[in-house]
Order: structure tokens, then sequence, then C-alpha cells
């Protein structure tokens, strides 16, 4: 492949957690058919983001360990794991065997944290895209 697939992937779980949290706010006001959709979004981003998170991993084996975006790499890498986390406790929180429930405060605030959590880590790997230059190939000298 001529580029990185990591790039490609990330679309997916950012945007059912996106989703998911801005439901899971929604349902505070329309109930039901809200806090459904925000469940059905962090299963769905859960699924997504094990390929994205594996084509991350192929990439961070790229990166030499004294390149000065290490340290970015890294928090990037933490960053992203802890919203899968948060995101995860949060659909744990409101299932009942394999049946979603209405979530508590506690899965709604999980999800929160979550996207902030992974709003970090987009602004991350933005820099490692933009500033550090990862996964940029260099154009010949015109």
């Amino acid at each position: 492949m001529r580029h990185p697939l990591h790039p490609a992937l990330v679309h997916f779980p950012i945007a059912c957690w996106s989703l998911a949290t801005a439901a899971d706010l929604a349902s505070l006001a329309w109930g039901e058919p809200a806090w459904r959709f925000a469940g059905v979004m962090l299963l769905a981003g859960i699924g997504f983001s094990i390929p994205a998170m594996l084509a991350g991993f192929v990439e961070l084996a790229k990166v030499a360990e004294d390149n000065p975006a290490i340290k970015d790499v890294n928090r990037h890498m933490i960053l992203v794991m802890n919203a899968l986390a948060f995101y995860t406790a949060s659909l744990f929180l409101r299932l009942q065997g394999t049946r979603l429930a209405e979530p508590g405060a506690l899965a709604i605030g999980l999800s929160v944290v979550g996207f902030l959590s992974l709003c970090v880590a987009g602004w991350l790997g933005g820099k490692l895209v933009y500033t550090h230059r990862l996964g940029v190939k260099s154009l010949p000298p015109a």
C-alpha cells in the first residue's frame, strides 16, 4: 500500500463515538430513541476502533525510538486507548444482559470523558501529520 491505512480507518470510530456522545446528551431531552441510538453507536465505534488501532500499531512500528515525534505518538496512543476504555465502560454500564437499558449519569459522563479524550487524541494525530510529517511522503524537488 502506498499510504498508511490508519488515517483511512480512524474516521469510522471517531464518527460513531462522536454521534454516541451527542445522542447521549440528546437523550436527556429526547429519551429512549436517542439513548438507544447512542448504545448502537458505542458498539459500532468499539468494533471499528479495533482495525484502526491495529493499523496504528503497524504505523507505530515504523517510527524510530529517537524520532522527536515519539512522545506525541505515545500520547496519541494512550489517549485513544483511554477513549476506548471510557466508551467501553459506558456501554457495559447500559447493558442489562444483552439488551440496552437507559444510561445513568455515570454512563453518560464516561461517554463525555471518552469524547474529550478522543478530541485531544485527534488533535495530536493531526500534529503527528502536519507538524512531525509522519506518514507524509517527501515530494521530489521541482
